[in-house]
């Protein structure tokens, strides 16, 4: 290969299907290498990453019957197989309310976030009680993180109605139009909310919302938050470590 080698310890390349929105699929590339421990260029997971924004809006698909992402998705884990992915990594919570069609349509390893943020939970020391959870509408009413908690032994704990659209809503919605200081706000309001009716732990379970509360501002709450930007992650490199 005209004088260049893989680096012999290199894993397979870490498929990232993003453009959900685009930002958070270019975040979750950046934290994949921030949180990479590393010591050369070399030692970093390959990663190759499909940020469309074309993939039609999830929510609306499964609350609204408007047009279904789940062709673009495929089409996208088609895009990283042909690239030499190994393993895909969707850092779009609602896209995994079609996981078992995502995992169907491909023969490589889907990482779930779910699943990812359960891990992460148990790795800040939470392995019981309630935990909050704030998230599009689709996601919190057809429960994706109810039934990983519930299955985990947690407690799972949602905004009430009103408080989805104030601050789940506004806070995606902020942070999709680039306006991220505006995210700040109601996302705090919804942290403080559920924290409020006793939850000890909160998953910031859109991955719109990591941005809107940056992690310099995380400890004005009394309680542990878990990032599913930060948790995918992890779960990625701890899968990619393991197959080399």
């Amino acid at each position: 290969m005209s004088g260049q080698q893989q680096h012999p310890s290199a894993p397979r390349a870490l498929g990232i299907l993003g453009g959900m929105g685009p930002l958070a699929g270019a975040t979750f590339a950046l934290r994949m290498v921030q949180l990479t421990e590393a010591a050369a260029d070399q030692d970093h997971i390959p990663t190759i990453l499909c940020n469309d924004p074309r993939i039609p809006d999830r929510s609306s698909a499964m609350l609204q019957g408007g047009e279904s992402p789940l062709p673009a998705m495929q089409r996208g884990i088609r895009l990283l197989e042909a690239a030499g992915a190994g393993c895909i990594a969707v850092p779009c919570n609602t896209a995994h309310l079609w996981f078992d069609d995502l995992k169907g349509a491909t023969r490589l390893p889907v990482l779930n976030i779910a699943e990812a943020v359960v891990q992460n939970l148990r790795r800040h020391s939470v392995v019981q009680g309630k935990v909050g959870v704030l998230g599009t509408p689709a996601t919190l009413a057809l429960g994706l993180y109810q039934r990983a908690l519930e299955q985990a032994g947690y407690e799972a704990i949602v905004p009430e109605a009103d408080d989805v659209q104030r601050h789940c809503v506004a806070s995606i919605a902020a942070v999709k139009a680039g306006q991220i200081d505006a995210a700040w706000e109601p996302a705090a309001q919804g942290i403080r909310a559920l924290v409020a009716r006793g939850a000890q732990a909160v998953v910031l379970g859109c991955t719109e919302l990591p941005l809107a509360v940056p992690h310099h501002r995380r400890g004005e709450f009394d309680c542990v938050l878990t990032d599913s930007i930060d948790a995918l992650a992890l779960a990625a490199i701890a899968h990619c470590r393991q197959q080399h």
